[in-house]
């Protein structure tokens, strides 16, 4: 089964969609493991530089870089915050862009969780109780599986 392509897209034969591909400039933009752990991170209620440098397992500056990229991308933003006594330092809070990266992230999670070794964490609706799974849906609400999806060019 594959995904059906229109247009552009089924037009394309060997040559590389390059930039042109929504997939690619996402990538470009959040798709190494250390931005996504950030962001991750953040969703988890992290904030502070430190923090979020310790709970990924990167050193400092590897940590500044990513979360550097992850501002210039719109997906963070930074907000300052002084403890009593302390100079002002920033914490790192999601952007809508960021809050928009929630389905990504689920969607890791329960991927992770389906086909490694290891354990996950439960995804539950605080709501009800029930267990929370990303799926595709179309507008209709119908479930949209790979081969009732088709990609096209607008």
């Amino acid at each position: 089964m594959a995904i059906s392509l229109a247009g552009r897209l089924a037009e394309r034969g060997d040559v590389p969609l390059g930039t042109g591909c929504p997939m690619d400039r996402t990538l470009r933009a959040i798709g190494n493991r250390t931005a996504l752990l950030l962001v991750r991170e953040v969703f988890y209620g992290t904030s502070r530089f430190d923090a979020l440098a310790k709970r990924v397992g990167v050193s400092e500056a590897v940590a500044a870089q990513r979360l550097r990229e992850l501002v210039e991308v719109g997906v963070l933003t930074k907000e300052p915050y002084r403890d009593p006594g302390q100079r002002t330092r920033q914490a790192y809070v999601l952007t809508d862009a960021g809050r928009d990266l929630l389905p990504v992230v689920v969607a890791l999670v329960q991927w992770g969780a389906a086909h490694t070794e290891g354990t996950a964490p439960r995804r539950t609706h605080v709501g009800c109780g029930e267990p929370v799974e990303v799926e595709l849906r179309c507008a209709a609400g119908h479930v949209v599986g790979e081969a009732d999806l088709e990609l096209g060019t607008a």
